[in-house]
């Protein structure tokens, strides 16, 4: 897995867990071409890089400790949300686990991965948006990568501000019940680490998109 510096004191180390997977070529262009990427953790098809239809619309993770809403930012990041939504719409997320918490340095809680491993995807691949002045303050939703063009499925919520380097396209923000995050880390991980699975297991039932 590979590493980027995100703060000289939290290290590399925190860094890698934001990533998920070898890394493969840089997209040329932020246009909504979904490139083929391996075999997919769970397989349902590839999203139209039609996007001219895309509406605005809100995310609800249905998770074992509470719903999380957040709000798609489709103008600044349409094919990342484009894929979101299909993903979603598709069941990709149901059942799946957020397998990685950070307590320190960086505060994310990290999911979209099936095989709950932190190296599956959907079996394709886009290019980043949004990163220019990019930030990650609490309540940022934002795409987890192996690299520059190599997003997935793989996405973190932030649940307190958090210092990054502008290379993980944020693509949406919490707007609802951002206290369930809160209260998950609270609860820290299960090997007491500041990096690791969470001690209480998170599992998304269920992502329900609703335009606005």
């Amino acid at each position: 897995m590979l590493s980027n510096v995100l703060r000289a004191a939290a290290g590399a180390a925190l860094a890698a867990g934001l990533l998920t997977g070898p890394a493969g070529p840089a997209s040329a262009a932020a246009t909504c071409t979904y490139a083929p990427d391996g075999k997919a953790a769970r397989n349902v098809g590839t999203p139209s890089g039609d996007v001219g239809r895309l509406r605005p619309y809100a995310a609800t993770l249905h998770t074992n400790h509470g719903a999380v809403v957040f709000e798609a930012d489709t103008a600044k990041a349409p094919c990342t949300t484009n894929s979101f939504a299909h993903l979603a719409g598709h069941k990709y997320f149901d059942g799946t686990s957020c397998h990685r918490l950070t307590t320190a340095g960086i505060f994310v809680l990290q999911c979209g991965d099936p095989t709950g491993t932190g190296s599956g995807g959907p079996g394709y691949r886009f290019a980043d948006e949004n990163l220019s002045g990019a930030v990650y303050p609490a309540g940022t939703v934002a795409m987890a990568n192996a690299g520059p063009g190599t997003n997935g499925s793989q996405f973190f919520l932030v649940y307190r501000d958090t210092r990054l380097p502008p290379r993980y396209t944020p693509f949406g923000k919490v707007t609802g019940n951002a206290g369930v995050l809160r209260e998950i880390a609270r609860k820290g991980t299960a090997d007491g680490g500041s990096d690791g699975a969470p001690r209480q297991k998170v599992v998304i039932d269920s992502v329900r998109i609703a335009a606005r």
